[in-house]
């Protein structure tokens, strides 16, 4: 694909080579020490490439504790003075992120668990990880306005929901109404869950299941296995947009569907292909604050802007087997928070990629990205 310009792991410092003293000191002092040259900076990417007018830049990335942790005098002292060492707890197999006021959840399908990046509050949590809340294989996740965490374990085939901080609270839904809940997503309010079942090829189960977030009632179901419109073959994830708007990424069927606040089907976009605007394996799905929809293709390395409506704006990054910034070989989940920055999982290189608007300032923002000491 190349780049199109319609719409108007961490900042890596350069580096100093010494060489060693010489054998002598006497020698030494005589002959200094030289360096090699200095390596270039560190220069993030932007995207679109010039000379289109840049919209986004990378950011950081994050993998690790130490990503957010602070590292405190107490905590140096604990480390240099008494022996101990600092654990690094990192991502394994990330599936999807959902981002609220600079935290950031990351489910990982390996360790069983979801982990929170709270940026603004500079810790590192695990969620998940006893009962009564304890994950099976969590995938998709979403968060409710009031700061709840819903979490989708295709294996337990339940939805789990936690607090803002990782507290169990309840669970929703069932063995005997779900078969593969793969996503989940909920209304503007937060008073509708929608969660994807996305069935399996011997199964007529291709549909999206709609429950009141206060009850856990099933109240609806929409669609069901076919190529038809308002029809599944293998839905993957969904979002919800601009109006309470519904997006499902039709996977089997390489498109986006969309329906109305109510289930009915009102239009699609996307077709199987190799050109832009077209999908070869289209998984995870965002709407930001301004409707815009973004989608994740793991055959093309990338993910996909458009508008509502469906037209392609822009696409950001490629594959690579190198794990550097905009490079992906598995992306999966995504998700644009309050002030516009992206952030998407890659499950080969186990990291999530954070991508800022040109507009805001690095310091702005709920996730603003201040350096660790």
């Amino acid at each position: 694909m190349k780049p199109l310009g319609l719409w108007g792991k961490k900042m890596i410092p350069g580096t100093r080579r010494g060489c060693g003293l010489l054998l002598w000191l006497t020698l030494a002092l005589a002959a200094g020490c030289a360096s090699a040259p200095p390596q270039p900076a560190f220069k993030p990417p932007v995207y679109p490439p010039p000379p289109a007018e840049p919209r986004f830049i990378y950011e950081r990335t994050l993998i690790y504790n130490d990503d957010v942790e602070e590292f405190t005098r107490a905590m140096r002292f604990k480390q240099y003075a008494l022996g101990a060492s600092r654990k690094l707890k990192g991502l394994v197999k990330p599936f999807d992120v959902a981002v609220r006021k600079g935290r950031v959840y990351v489910s990982d399908s390996v360790q069983r668990t979801v982990f929170l990046f709270d940026i603004p509050g500079r810790r590192f949590v695990e969620i998940g990880t006893e009962k009564p809340g304890l994950l099976v294989k969590p995938l998709g996740l979403d968060t409710a306005p009031n700061g709840d965490l819903y979490v989708s374990d295709i294996t337990a085939r339940r939805i789990m929901v936690y607090d803002a901080n990782g507290r169990f609270l309840r669970a929703i839904g069932s063995k005997e109404q779900l078969r593969r809940p793969s996503d989940v997503a909920l209304n503007r309010d937060g008073s509708r869950l929608y969660v994807v079942d996305t069935g399996g090829v011997d199964s007529q189960e291709h549909h999206v299941l709609v429950y009141d977030t206060a009850s856990g009632e099933l109240l609806d179901t929409i669609g069901r296995r076919g190529s038809q419109p308002g029809e599944f073959n293998l839905p993957v994830q969904l979002t919800i947009g601009r109006d309470d708007m519904l997006y499902v990424v039709d996977g089997g069927n390489f498109r986006v569907q969309v329906f109305g606040p109510g289930g009915d089907y009102r239009f699609s976009f996307g077709s199987v292909g190799r050109m832009p605007g077209q999908f070869a394996r289209p998984k995870g799905i965002a709407a930001d604050p301004d409707g815009r929809l973004y989608v994740v293709d793991t055959a093309f390395g990338n993910f996909q802007i458009f508008d509502p409506e469906g037209r392609l704006l822009l696409f950001i990054g490629e594959r690579g087997q190198s794990g550097l910034p905009g490079k992906y070989m598995l992306p999966a989940g995504i998700d644009v928070d309050e002030d516009g920055r992206i952030y998407v999982v890659d499950q080969f290189f186990r990291k999530v990629d954070v991508f800022r608007p040109i507009g805001l300032a690095a310091d702005e923002g709920h996730a603003a990205y201040i350096p660790l000491e």
